[in-house]
């Protein structure tokens, strides 16, 4: 089952009532609204005037349902989840903080192989050229002692904004605004993405702040920021898309963001089989947790490929 997003950007009044999100607008006085909390995967909060009871806090928590609160800038922030996501939490946990730096070495490569393919193939979509990307896909070695990850970023963004910002730049991404354009649709993006996949973790009985590349002791997603990073490419051709229609990208409008929030409902190619990219998150730390206890060498990721229609 597709789980839905709810965005609030403007004061609300959030509360529960038989299993329902009950959202009341005081200022505007508007009739009070409900929504089945089991059909919610994420509830972002932006505005800061937003209340919301902890009896519905509670209730979307043992959904499984991310909370996701966002700072000045409107950018997501921070992220509730449950202290228990697993029923074998303790064991999965241990298999986990186990792990031999060899086999860690080999989830990282595995990982850096999947995005600079799916970096190649969203390139490859938009008829431009690929052919270091996939030379470099194939030269990954345990660890990335190369640092092919690296500058297979730098390549690929190098060339697949160039026909609408000659001068873009990834470097630019982290002053306050999230520099130049499109870097706040591409943030605002993996700051969802980052969401999602953090919330498949603890769903998966895994601590996401253990990574098997990221280490910075200061960062409480270092494994969402490792098994995130195929993913990416999803958020990317999103972005593309919304540049190519020709609108205002300069500020982040809700416009913008109704759209970006889709991302946990992209269709996704993994294992030869189409489904929502939430869904394939799910599989994806699930076949990661096996890697962790020792029934599999392979993590399963999505092969990045333009949605057939028709």
């Amino acid at each position: 089952m597709i789980k839905r997003t709810l965005f609030f950007g403007k004061p609300a009044y959030l509360s529960t009532k038989n299993e329902q999100l009950l959202i009341a607008y005081p200022e505007e006085g508007k009739k009070e609204v409900s929504r089945p909390i089991e059909d919610l995967g994420y509830v972002v909060l932006e505005d800061p005037r937003i209340t919301i009871t902890n009896g519905l806090i509670r209730k979307l928590i043992e959904n499984k349902t991310a909370i996701i609160t966002c700072d000045r800038q409107h950018m997501p922030c921070s992220l509730l989840q449950p202290l228990v996501g697993h029923t074998e939490q303790t064991e999965r946990m241990r298999h986990q903080l186990n792990a031999s730096q060899p086999l860690k070495k080999n989830l990282w490569q595995q990982t850096v192989e999947a995005k600079i393919e799916n970096q190649a193939n969203h390139l490859l979509l938009r008829n431009k050229d690929a052919l270091k990307l996939k030379q470099w896909a194939k030269e990954v070695k345990s660890g990335d002692t190369g640092n092919h990850e690296a500058f297979s970023a730098a390549y690929y963004f190098q060339h697949i904004f160039l026909d609408f910002s000659p001068h873009f730049s990834r470097n630019q991404s982290r002053s306050a605004i999230g520099g130049n354009p499109p870097n706040n649709l591409l943030n605002y993006g993996y700051a969802i993405l980052r969401a999602v996949t953090a919330r498949a973790l603890v769903s998966s009985g895994m601590l996401p702040s253990v990574g098997i590349f990221h280490r910075n002791k200061y960062n409480a997603f270092c494994l969402a920021d490792d098994i995130m990073e195929p993913y990416r490419v999803y958020v990317d051709a999103l972005v593309y898309e919304l540049v190519e229609a020709g609108g205002n990208i300069s500020e982040l409008n809700t416009s913008l963001k109704s759209q970006l929030l889709n991302i946990p409902a992209v269709d996704v190619c993994i294992d030869g089989k189409w489904s929502p990219l939430m869904i394939a998150m799910s599989r994806t730390t699930s076949s990661l947790y096996a890697c962790f206890e020792g029934t599999s060498r392979k993590v399963l990721y999505p092969e990045f490929m333009a949605f057939p229609v028709g």
